[in-house]
């Protein structure tokens, strides 16, 4: 593990939010982004991971509002930005902001990605890019589900940022990368006891995911049907990749990560409402967390 890479294990600990709210570009909502994000350093958490394809334009405004919590893009799609405007803008940051900002890359899905073709091939082009460019890999994560992928993550970044899994992913992931590299899986939460509308809220959030067949390949290999990955999701897949329930439950569920080999668990709290920013949700789950 190179030094680069112990440092960013070390900066964004052992939780952190993943929101696509905090990403918005909305000039009437900056204030109220820039003070969320304070609010989520000041209540613990190590790290702030913007959600959607995210650049890190994206990410300057919530590090300068912010003191010492890291800032990653969960994903930028290497179909919509170049890697020398990848690496300019982490330059830019990284002297004013030393250690703040991690890049997170990904491939992105062949329906909703421009130009989609040999996802390895142009992603191992990218990275070399980014190594022209001067870009070192520790300040780099991919976000990265199969195995080839994975070992890329290992190789030519700092570790994987994989989305959508299940503790048994991020099992066969740490064998994959060895315990060096960070392993930061994303996680959704649903701050529910009731088992039909904590579900309902889940599987209507899903909906939209299991149109993606890179999501719905991953689930396959890991053990579920076709059934499973229908019509919304069955309760198996719902209750595999969703933490729901009491408080003792939803923490459970979270350890669970812990326990496979996870460094770091980016939670990303679902509601009915995602639109707005879940403010009191980041404050309860900080809670039962401490």
């Amino acid at each position: 593990m190179n030094e680069a890479t112990a440092s960013l294990k070390e900066s964004v600990g052992r939780y952190g939010v993943w929101s696509g709210q905090l990403r918005s570009e909305d000039p009437q909502g900056a204030a109220e982004r820039a003070e969320a994000a304070a609010e989520v350093e000041q209540l613990g958490y190590g790290a702030l991971w913007l959600g959607g394809n995210t650049a890190a334009r994206d990410a300057a405004p919530l590090i300068g509002a912010t003191g010492r919590i890291v800032v990653g893009t969960s994903i930028q799609s290497i179909w919509e930005h170049e890697a020398s405007e990848a690496a300019a803008s982490f330059a830019e940051l990284e002297v004013s902001h030393p250690g703040r900002f991690v890049l997170g890359l990904g491939v992105s899905h062949g329906p909703i990605a421009r130009g989609y073709r040999r996802p390895y091939s142009t992603m191992v082009g990218y990275l070399d890019e980014l190594d022209r460019a001067g870009m070192r890999s520790g300040h780099r994560v991919l976000a990265a589900l199969g195995p080839k992928m994975l070992d890329l993550s290992r190789d030519r970044a700092a570790g994987a940022i994989p989305y959508l899994v299940t503790p048994e992913h991020t099992a066969q992931a740490r064998e994959r990368l060895g315990e060096g590299p960070l392993l930061a899986p994303e996680l959704k939460v649903v701050l529910d006891a009731d088992p039909d509308r904590a579900r309902a809220t889940a599987r209507a959030y899903l909906a939209m995911y299991l149109k993606l067949p890179n999501y719905t390949k991953n689930f396959l290999n890991l053990g579920f049907t076709e059934d499973d990955v229908s019509g919304g999701g069955s309760d198996h897949l719902i209750d595999a990749v969703f933490a729901w329930g009491d408080e003792a439950t939803i923490r459970a569920r979270i350890d669970a990560f812990h326990d496979a080999g996870a460094d770091h668990v980016a939670l990303q709290l679902v509601e009915e409402d995602m639109s707005r920013l879940p403010r009191e949700g980041w404050r309860r789950l900080a809670s039962l967390l401490a």
